[in-house]
């Protein structure tokens, strides 16, 4: 199961569940030099200079890896901000965190940006936090630059992103910015809505969620998804399509896989959790693009994610000010589209995954070691030898009522407000430093990764 188990560790887990990289067991996890030195049987002894024995209720997990956070810091910290949503994080069992390329000020389209975020989080970070590019028309020249910098991938958006500093790429750009990153075997991440379907869709307004989710329709991700895997099929570049919420697309991506093209895809728990029935009319914190589809959609993303055709599920935590959300006249066409929830989304899952027969080992597959193997995210997502010894101590049968203002995210504003979860983080450990819990340490702990 490892390498001998020989010598003093700074830390030893002894756990009688434990998920590692081929399901639940029993074992004892020895640290040292904040990585995995040693994965034994529970009963083995291993000399430290402090065990931790998870209690009966308790399980211990690698620390999740939510490759799609939008921190927007520098430049609109009253959405959100490092310090914040790396806390936030932290109380989720999120230990690793990629952050996305707009809504910061600058957006991180070249390397100078991407210095600007990274003297940002540096001295705010308490779980590791790496970075995405963008890619925007006119920035061709600086893929190469961000791409040896460390980017993880570049972002980009097949209409309006929301934020005119990010527009997004017309068909002919888009081919031109794969090309460009197929020589560097770089990864495109893209947010798949076609803008003409999206242009000559209802317009949003008004309280109905009904109205909005006519506004953007399953048909605007469908093809954009397609002509997303046709450019990858033709150009044999690396492709990921972000928060799919159209199940319509599953059968093409699957078909696609199957011929060679590189395509990976993820969906969000916001997606696995609500259904535009249940939105009451008005209620905009529940706006997100693409949006919550129907329950049978919803059904059926959870076959996806079975199948493994989903290969993960990351958060698009996307928060705002409260004002940005128009709660105060509830109208879906003029409230900011995003979903907060990057504390929650481990509990947000796992209550759902447990109603349908998966076990928390597949909750870590979708959330903790998919999301860094597509990511690239080395030392991450599992609990063996050689890794980070990233933890999350989780209780799966306990359960707690979402109380927004109870939550790190800088502003009190989700759709699980009110809402009963399964699954609470008793603690997190990065590198082997408990940074929630009864001993947690308060200070910044994290590091800024590069690919």
């Amino acid at each position: 199961m490892s390498e001998a188990a020989t010598g003093a560790y700074d830390v030893v887990f002894r756990a009688r569940r434990l998920i590692g990289p081929n399901g639940e067991t029993s074992g004892s996890v020895g640290v040292r030099d904040g990585r995995i030195a040693a994965v034994e049987p529970f009963d083995a002894q291993l000399d430290a200079a402090r065990t931790v024995e998870l209690a009966a209720d308790e399980v211990l997990l690698p620390g999740l890896v939510d490759t799609h956070v939008h921190v927007n810091d520098p430049g609109r910290t009253e959405w959100e901000g490092f310090d914040t949503a790396t806390r936030a994080a932290a109380a989720g069992g999120v230990t690793t965190i990629l952050d996305m390329p707009l809504n910061s000020l600058p957006p991180t389209i070249d390397t100078g940006a991407l210095e600007v975020k990274r003297t940002t989080a540096r001295e705010k970070a308490h779980v590791d936090v790496g970075f995405w590019g963008g890619a925007v028309p006119g920035n061709l020249a600086e893929l190469r630059g961000l791409h040896e910098a460390g980017v993880f991938g570049f972002k980009c958006f097949l209409l309006h992103s929301g934020v005119d500093e990010f527009p997004p790429l017309s068909p002919a750009e888009l081919d031109e910015a794969l090309r460009e990153l197929a020589r560097h075997d770089a990864m495109m991440i893209v947010h798949a809505e076609d803008s003409e379907a999206i242009e000559h869709a209802p317009t949003a307004h008004g309280e109905d969620y009904d109205d909005f989710l006519s506004s953007r329709p399953r048909g605007a991700e469908n093809v954009a998804i397609a002509q997303v895997i046709e450019l990858a099929r033709r150009i044999g570049g690396r492709v990921h399509v972000l928060h799919l919420s159209s199940s319509d697309a599953l059968p093409m991506i699957a078909s696609a896989r199957a011929d060679g093209v590189q395509v990976t895809v993820e969906t969000c728990p916001h997606y696995l959790s609500f259904t535009a029935e249940e939105i009451p009319d008005g209620a905009t914190q529940f706006k997100c693009c693409p949006p919550i589809r129907e329950a049978r959609n919803r059904e059926l993303l959870w076959q996806g994610l079975a199948d493994g055709t989903i290969d993960c599920v990351v958060s698009d935590h996307s928060p705002c000010t409260p004002e940005l959300k128009r709660l105060d006249i509830g109208d879906f066409g003029v409230a900011w589209g995003g979903v907060s929830s990057l504390q929650l989304g481990l509990s947000a899952v796992w209550t759902q995954a447990r109603v349908r027969g998966h076990g928390l080992a597949d909750v870590v597959r979708w959330m903790s070691r998919r999301p860094a193997e597509v990511a690239g995210v080395r030392g991450k997502g599992s609990i063996a030898v050689g890794q980070d010894a990233d933890f999350c101590v989780f209780a799966p049968d306990e359960a707690f009522v979402v109380d927004v203002e109870r939550l790190h995210h800088r502003n009190p504003v989700s759709p699980y407000h009110g809402r009963p979860l399964a699954g609470v983080v008793r603690q997190t450990w990065l590198r082997g430093t408990q940074i929630v819990g009864p001993d947690a340490v308060t200070t910044p702990q994290g590091r800024l990764l590069t690919r």
